[in-house]
């Protein structure tokens, strides 16, 4: 009997899964893979059911003879076990970043005459509604809150991209490249003060209140599904934190991370340049206390950013805090630097995790952007953020444009560096 393959990461089936079932029954032996957890939030979304729970779904499917995990989003590890006589997919994997896996997986079939079958996809209401319904249980405050906690159960780096409005936010949450043979995406959004404020037209100082901070967020959540950490700035007054941390768990925002200095905020890369006042241990200490005190749900975290390193206090100043923001009761440790060279960012992520193997460190490369994600990950990073790459790419290209339309008295010299509307309409999602 021929052997037929088809790999589901599903959390629901549908008909249209079950007609790829029935496709396969009338080729021979159906076997069925479940994409890993680790393989899907690289490949396409976050599960809302566990792995083994989806494994049980596809084995209830009338017709399934065998279901196996699929850890590689390129079938490498499963058509060498199993050597399927064919593989069954949607034909959507023809388009878009899948189709670098359906060239791979015919490369690999035709080593020994396996053979791709294509399965016109099922395109309607109903399968669109039930699609719909799962982005929507994604997007909800209890599954999204939780999402940043489990991600970083689940991947060596959690990759966290900048957000400042719903267009940015679903290029955040919708960009999925191919490369040297995998799949990959972001993980999640940070939501910036400084990003914020900059395309409000407003200083970096707090000047944009919560309100109007809670707002982009709304944007944000409104057409996204991935987990979202905030930028507190300092917090605030104590008495002020704790409401907003309230606030941010009923949202669904997964983190806020507050840096220790205190006074009128002064963006981090000016350094010593200007006036900055770290708060003291003790202080910062108890606002993290009294909000963790706070805090409603486990899936929240708070995340204490120290600025030892941008101030010059020294690499035994920034210990010490670690230590005791961590004893306070802060869920991960934010480290910065304003260096090209990322020694001393490495230097303080090999001490603390001399001492401490548990708790998550977060990075922001902008100025040490020479160092990759796997090698941050092989000092204990847990968590890099690109802070704000998109507001810094997008502001050159719309001067460059606004001045050649300035120049010429007429847009066709602009024309062949923009994206066709019709594209960018392509990102909205329609009801």
């Amino acid at each position: 009997m021929k052997t037929v393959y088809t790999c589901f990461c599903t959390d629901i089936v549908h008909e249209g899964h079950l007609n790829i079932i029935r496709e396969a029954r009338e080729r021979g032996k159906v076997i069925v893979g479940a994409l890993s957890d680790k393989a899907l939030i690289r490949y396409n979304k976050f599960p809302t059911i566990s792995q083994d729970e989806r494994v049980r779904l596809y084995r209830s499917i009338e017709g399934v003879e065998e279901v196996v995990i699929q850890d590689d989003a390129m079938y490498d590890d499963v058509i060498t076990l199993i050597h399927p006589d064919y593989v069954l997919h949607g034909d959507n994997w023809k388009e878009g970043p899948e189709a670098a896996i359906r060239e791979h997986v015919a490369e690999l079939l035709a080593q020994y005459g396996g053979e791709i079958v294509d399965i016109p996809y099922t395109r309607n209401e109903k399968v669109k509604k039930i699609d719909l319904q799962l982005r929507e249980k994604l997007a909800m405050p209890e599954y999204r809150r939780k999402r940043l906690r489990q991600l970083l159960k689940m991947t060596p780096v959690v990759k966290v991209m900048e957000a400042h409005s719903g267009l940015t936010g679903l290029i955040v949450e919708k960009t999925i490249v191919e490369h040297e043979g995998r799949l990959d995406q972001f993980d999640a959004m940070w939501v910036s003060s400084l990003c914020d404020s900059t395309a409000k037209g407003k200083p970096d100082i707090e000047l944009v209140d919560m309100t109007s901070r809670f707002r982009t967020i709304d944007d944000i959540m409104e057409v996204t599904t991935k987990p979202i950490i905030f930028d507190g700035d300092t917090g605030g007054l104590t008495e002020h934190f704790v409401y907003t941390v309230r606030s941010l768990e009923r949202m669904g925002v997964s983190a806020v991370i507050i840096e220790d200095k205190k006074g009128l905020k002064k963006n981090s890369l000016f350094g010593t340049e200007v006036a900055q006042t770290q708060a003291t241990i003790e202080e910062f200490s108890a606002k993290i206390a009294a909000a963790k005190k706070a805090q409603l749900t486990d899936d929240f975290m708070i995340i204490a950013r120290i600025e030892s390193l941008i101030l010059e206090k020294g690499m035994e100043d920034a210990l010490e805090r670690a230590r005791a923001f961590v004893e306070a009761g802060a869920d991960g440790i934010m480290i910065h630097s304003r260096k090209k060279d990322p020694a001393e960012i490495l230097a303080f992520c090999d001490s603390f995790r001399s001492e401490n193997k548990t708790t998550p460190i977060v990075v922001v490369p902008s100025s040490f952007n020479v160092i990759t994600e796997e090698e941050l990950a092989q000092h204990g990073v847990n968590i890099v953020i690109y802070a704000n790459q998109l507001t810094r790419s997008a502001f050159p290209a719309m001067q460059q444009t606004a001045e050649d339309i300035l120049r010429y008295h007429r847009a066709k010299e602009v024309d062949d560096r923009l994206m066709p509307i019709k594209k960018i309409i392509t990102l909205i999602d329609e009801l």
